[in-house]
C-alpha cells in the first residue's frame, strides 16, 4: 500500500505543493473554534462568540467558491495572494478588536472579510487533477487528500483550543493566521505544478453549483458533515455524563482513525463498480452505522461504534470528489471542488450547532438522534440522485474518451 502513495510524489514538485497545502489548509478548522474560544474568554459571552464564528463560516461558504471561480479564470498565482491578504488582515483586525474591546459590530465586519480565506483543499486537489487526469493515480491522490482533510479537522480544533486556553485568548486564531500566510506563500511559489488557465466555453458564466449533479453531491457531503459535527460535540457531552471528560478526545480520534484507515486502503483499490453505485453503498453504510449511536451506554461502546462509522466517511468523500472531477468541466474544476468542500464545512458547523441544542434539551441521546437523521438524509439523497448521477457520469466519461 505505501508504494501506491509514494508513486504520487514521483511528479516533480508534487511533494512541495502537497506540504505547503497541508500548512495552508490548517486555518480552516482552527479559525471557527478559535474565534469561539477567544471571544468566550475575552468577552465572556458564548452567544456572541458563536454568532461571530457562524458569521465567519457563512462568509467563507459564500465567498470561498467565488474566490475559486476567479482562480479558474485567472490562475492560482494571481488570485490566491490577494484573497489571502484580505483574509489575513481581517483576521488580524478581529484579534485586535477582541483584545482591545472594540465595538461588537467590528467583530462581525472582520469575520465577514475573513471569509475570503481560500479553500486550499480544493487548490491542492486541482493540482493533483491536472497532474494525473485520466490516471488511476488520481483516485489515490483524492484518497490521500480525504485522509488529510479528516486529520486537519481533528488536529486543528484541538490545537486552536489548546493554544487559546494555555497561552493567551488570541493564540489559536493567531497561529491560524500564520499558517495561512506562510502556507499560501509557499504554495503559490510552486509555479511548476500550477494548473494552466483553461479556455472558457460559452457557459463560462454558469457556476457549477447550478448543475443538478453538483448540487446533490454538495448536499451529500453536507449531510456527512452534520454527522462529523455531531460526533465532535456529543462525544464531549457523553464523556462528561460518563464521568470521563478527557475521553472525548479519544472518541473523536477513534473516529478519525477509522476514516483514515478506510481512506488509505480505498485509495489503493481499483473499484469495478460505477461511482454512483459506490456512493450508494457508502451512504447506506454511513446511515446504518449511525443507528447504533442510540444504543451505546459507555465510552468503550461509543468508541467501537464511531470507529465503524468512520470507516465509511473517507471512501464516500473520495467517491464524491472523483465524481465532481468527472462531471465538472476543467475550466471550472476548482470552483466545483470548493462547493463540495464548502458543503462539508457547512455540514460540520450545522451538525455542531443543532446537536449542541439537542444535547441541552434531551441529553447525549438527543444529539445522536441528529446523526441518525443526517444518516437518513444522506441515503435518501443518494437514492433519489442515483439515476441523475449515473447518467451524468457515463456521459462525461464518454465525452472524455
Amino acid at each position: 500500500m505505501p508504494g501506491r502513495y509514494r508513486e504520487l510524489f514521483s511528479a516533480k514538485g508534487s511533494f512541495a505543493f502537497f506540504a505547503a497545502g497541508l500548512v495552508a489548509r490548517m486555518p480552516v478548522p482552527m479559525t471557527g473554534i478559535g474565534i469561539i474560544t477567544m471571544l468566550a474568554q475575552t468577552r465572556g459571552d458564548y452567544g456572541l462568540a458563536g454568532l461571530v464564528s457562524a458569521t465567519f463560516t457563512l462568509s467563507m461558504a459564500l465567498l470561498g467558491p467565488q474566490v475559486s471561480r476567479l482562480v479558474d479564470r485567472r490562475g492560482q498565482s494571481r488570485i490566491l495572494m490577494p484573497a489571502t491578504g484580505i483574509s489575513v488582515m481581517a483576521l488580524g483586525a478581529l484579534l485586535l478588536c477582541a483584545r482591545f474591546g472594540a465595538p461588537v459590530w467590528t467583530l462581525y465586519v472582520s469575520a465577514v472579510l475573513a471569509g475570503f480565506m481560500p479553500s486550499m483543499a480544493a487548490m491542492v486537489r486541482a493540482r493533483w487533477s491536472w497532474l494525473y487526469h485520466g490516471s488511476p493515480r488520481l483516485h489515490t491522490a483524492f484518497a490521500l487528500e480525504s485522509v488529510v482533510d479528516e486529520l486537519t479537522f481533528v488536529i486543528g480544533p484541538a490545537l486552536s483550543v489548546a493554544l487559546c486556553t494555555t497561552a493567551f485568548p488570541e493564540a489559536g486564531p493567531l497561529v491560524a493566521v500564520v499558517f495561512l500566510a506562510i502556507g499560501v506563500v509557499l504554495f503559490v511559489a510552486q509555479r511548476g505544478t500550477e494548473p494552466p488557465v483553461r479556455p472558457t466555453t460559452g457557459s463560462a458564466g454558469i457556476s457549477p453549483v447550478r448543475m443538478g449533479a453538483v448540487r446533490v453531491l454538495v448536499l451529500t457531503l453536507m449531510a456527512g458533515g452534520i454527522i462529523v459535527g455531531t460526533v465532535d460535540v456529543v462525544s464531549v457531552a457523553f464523556a462528561e455524563r460518563s464521568g470521563s471528560p478527557s475521553a472525548a478526545g479519544v472518541v473523536v480520534s477513534v473516529y478519525a482513525v477509522g476514516s483514515a484507515i478506510s481512506g488509505l486502503v480505498f485509495g489503493t483499490l481499483k473499484p469495478a463498480m460505477t461511482p454512483p453505485r459506490l456512493l450508494l453503498i457508502g451512504t447506506a453504510g454511513t446511515a446504518a452505522s449511525a443507528v447504533p449511536l442510540l444504543l451505546v451506554d459507555d465510552v468503550v461502546g461509543l468508541c467501537a461504534v464511531v470507529f465503524v462509522a468512520g470507516l465509511f466517511f473517507s471512501p464516500t468523500m473520495i467517491v464524491v470528489m472523483g465524481m465532481i472531477e468527472t462531471v465538472v468541466s476543467a475550466e471550472k474544476l476548482t470552483e466545483g471542488m470548493t462547493w463540495a468542500i464548502t458543503g462539508l464545512s457547512v455540514g460540520v458547523a450545522l451538525g455542531a450547532a443543532v446537536s449542541g441544542e439537542a444535547v441541552d434539551r434531551f441529553g447525549p441521546g438527543g444529539g445522536f438522534a441528529v446523526a441518525v437523521a443526517a444518516g437518513a438524509l444522506i441515503i435518501l439523497v443518494a437514492l433519489l440522485s442515483y439515476p441523475l448521477l449515473s447518467r451524468k457520469t457515463v456521459t462525461s466519461e464518454e465525452v472524455a474518451c
